[in-house]
């Protein structure tokens, strides 16, 4: 019973939190809005592996992580700090493409792997998701199964909105002409959530 409903709910907050404007899921974006649709997947991939060892470390240290308010703190800055080079590089990528760039943004799997690595807002999400779950008994991770279900479910989530996120930005660039214009919507949302989170951290 409780292999199911770890599950379940792991994949539901796995896909909800997703859902808002980050870094991993804008760059999902962008390359919908080019229609590279299988780099797109190697990068859902990709991030979807670096999910599950993440997750691992926030339901292992949780108690550790939450002890200690200055990681969270740090982490909100050093997201603000990718977000802002990210979205910088992706602006310079859609005007004036190098030969770096162009090998970088091609490469989905390696792509992916990078930028989900240096997405620190991962680990505080997960610790404190997985706090709220544990406490209002809705997840029991008292055997490995249990917390290997857990793990399976997030990684699944997240998977599942970057292909949701994947086809919707392909049907929605097909719609229109201007496809360079929506290249760089990617890099100016990255650059505004960049000075959101600096914002955030400053005051």
């Amino acid at each position: 019973m409780f292999l199911l409903s770890n599950f379940l709910v792991a994949f539901s907050f796995s896909f909800i939190g997703t859902i808002p404007p980050g870094s991993l899921n804008i760059i999902i974006l962008q390359l919908g809005f080019q229609k590279k649709i299988k780099t797109a997947w190697r990068f859902a991939l990709a991030a979807c592996m670096v999910e599950y060892p993440y997750a691992w470390l926030a339901v292992k240290f949780e108690a550790l992580i939450t002890s200690s308010p200055l990681i969270v703190k740090n982490a909100e800055l050093i997201a603000a700090i990718v977000m802002t080079c990210l979205g910088a590089f992706n602006l310079i990528s859609a005007n004036k493409p190098s030969k770096f760039s162009e090998k970088f943004n091609e490469s989905g799997f390696r792509r992916g792997i990078v930028l989900s690595i240096l997405n620190p807002l991962i680990l505080p999400f997960w610790v404190g998701t997985t706090a709220y779950l544990k406490g209002m008994k809705w997840i029991d991770l008292s055997t490995n199964a249990r917390l290997h279900v857990y793990l399976i479910g997030i990684s699944l989530g997240t998977l599942a909105l970057c292909v949701v996120f994947i086809y919707l930005a392909k049907k929605i660039v097909s719609e229109f002409h201007h496809q360079a214009t929506f290249q760089k919507i990617p890099g100016i949302v990255l650059l505004a959530l960049g000075l959101y989170a600096f914002i955030r951290y400053l005051f």
